[in-house]
């Protein structure tokens, strides 16, 4: 797989990044979306809680337990507090978010060359932490791993790999950190993924067998 990414000049704006037409990981990840046992909206909603606090903390209401409209329990609220304390006492997590353009959007056209198809995709992504004067950034994610063992193991099964691919193909960064704050002991969790090794090509496997699917279905060039 060959792929070519040049900037589109069309700014998304944050209001409307989410009714964006532009393809996003998440878009990828609904083509092999298994049927789930649980309704995953509360820990997407917790999740969210938790990155507003770290890096939007304008956008959360701590006395009425609320974050864009959703409403938590008072001990929900408190956990996320909790969770935040413990990335910000991490050194290298507190270090990005210091230098980090939080929520930043990207937008860019994609030409990939697989195997004998060619085709262009226009493709969005919006990172958590993204540090411009070093050119690489990260997530922030919520686990209920308590160890680096099963936060290792919980990213590969949200196919996590596939995504910080995605969110590094757009921005052309040769590394990428995710990091994980445990529900359970607080405990945060790192995974350093560099352009090559075996996590980002775990995801450029993935990618590559989506984002054709994708491009059968949605796609205009």
């Amino acid at each position: 797989m060959e792929l070519i990414v040049k900037d589109n000049p069309q700014v998304i704006l944050p209001d409307d990044y989410y009714k964006h037409s532009a393809m996003s990981n998440s878009d990828l990840g609904l083509l092999e979306a298994k049927t789930q046992d649980f309704d995953p909206t509360e820990a997407y909603a917790f999740g969210n809680l938790v990155d507003h606090l770290i890096t939007e903390p304008e956008k959360v209401d701590v006395y009425r337990n609320s974050c864009n409209g959703h409403i938590f329990t008072n001990e929900q609220m408190q956990q996320a507090i909790k969770m935040k304390a413990a990335f910000m006492l991490d050194p290298l997590a507190k270090l990005m978010v210091d230098n980090a353009d939080c929520q930043q959007i990207m937008h860019k056209w994609v030409h990939h060359k697989i195997g004998n198809i060619e085709f262009t995709l226009d493709a969005r992504c919006k990172w958590d932490l993204w540090m411009s004067k070093f050119g690489w950034g990260g997530d922030i994610k919520t686990t209920t791993a308590e160890t680096q063992e099963q936060f290792e193991a919980a990213c590969r099964h949200f196919k996590y790999p596939r995504q910080r691919f995605f969110y590094m193909t757009l921005a052309g960064s040769e590394k990428d950190v995710l990091i994980g704050i445990s529900k359970k002991n607080y405990k945060v969790f790192k995974i350093t993924i560099r352009k090559g090794d075996a996590f980002w090509n775990e995801g450029r496997e993935n990618y590559e067998k989506l984002v054709v699917e994708y491009w059968k279905l949605y796609g205009n060039e």
